[in-house]
């Protein structure tokens, strides 16, 4: 996301300055092809490469100060490097678009959502959908999952919508002690003015979201929407606009049919007193 934000941005500058790309391959001696893929985030630009372009632009100050950062950190993966040769490559990926995301829309069918479980939850989830792994590849899940909801922490946290079917609720995993905990996590985490969590309830009947979960991750301005789907087939990202335009309408339709934020908490009250 960094590489496609540095993209983004220099796109605009040449633009704003009137210039085309053959006029900036002129005037720095850049290969024209490599400023087309420099600007459609195919390749990182040199540093030496990014100056001549900025300067050409006319950009300075902060500006300037903030693109050579981007171009300086736009392989960084953080803490993931630590776990990354044990984890898929796929998850490795969503893990490092979620990181630059603002805001998360997290549509579950069965699950608690990732970023609201607790730790005993999710150990007993990664062990029950997969149960042939080893127990060390189970357990790097874990703490790549508790560590992707420090996201969530911060001055400035991201911000997740989180919808989930009542079905996912009704379903005990791990044990009731590990199921009553989860819910005390969920009703606290909902009162959080970062987090909005809606329960879609067994009265609303049949719903667009019943076929599977799904993610919509959002970014800056410039920053198309990515949607994340994981399936038993492997993870898919989804970044065509109709596709981002049909997700986003499912994600308002679903909205609309779950409980209001405050009556979903009154639910996770009830089922908690049920544990």
């Amino acid at each position: 996301m960094r590489l496609r934000r540095l993209a983004s941005e220099l796109r605009r500058l040449r633009q704003a300055a009137g210039l085309s790309q053959e006029d900036v391959a002129e005037k720095t001696k850049v290969n024209i092809v490599t400023l087309y893929r420099i600007e459609t985030a195919q390749a990182k630009p040199q540093l030496r490469t990014l100056i001549a372009l900025l300067d050409i632009y006319g950009v300075t100050g902060d500006t300037h100060a903030d693109l050579l950062s981007l171009q300086k950190e736009a392989k960084q993966r953080g803490w993931l490097n630590d776990l990354e040769a044990n984890l898929l490559g796929q998850y490795s990926a969503y893990i490092g678009l979620e990181s630059e995301a603002r805001q998360a829309i997290n549509y579950e069918s069965l699950f608690v959502p990732g970023l609201l479980q607790t730790e005993d939850y999710a150990r007993a989830v990664i062990r029950g959908v997969r149960p042939t792994a080893p127990d060390d590849e189970n357990e790097n899940r874990v703490t790549a999952r508790m560590q992707r909801q420090l996201l969530l922490e911060g001055d400035k946290p991201l911000r997740l919508w989180a919808i989930l079917d009542q079905a996912a609720l009704c379903r005990e995993v791990g044990s009731d002690a590990v199921m009553r905990d989860q819910l005390t996590h969920l009703i606290q985490q909902a009162q959080r003015p970062h987090i909005t969590v809606q329960i879609i309830p067994f009265s609303a009947g049949a719903h667009p979201g019943m076929p599977g979960s799904f993610i919509v991750l959002k970014f800056g301005p410039d920053d198309p929407d990515v949607i994340h789907i994981d399936s038993m087939a492997g993870d898919l990202f989804l970044e065509k606009e109709t596709d981002i335009r049909r997700y986003n309408q499912m994600c308002e339709h679903l909205r609309a049919i779950a409980l209001s934020p405050a009556d979903t908490v009154a639910l996770l009250t009830s089922l908690h007193r049920d544990h």
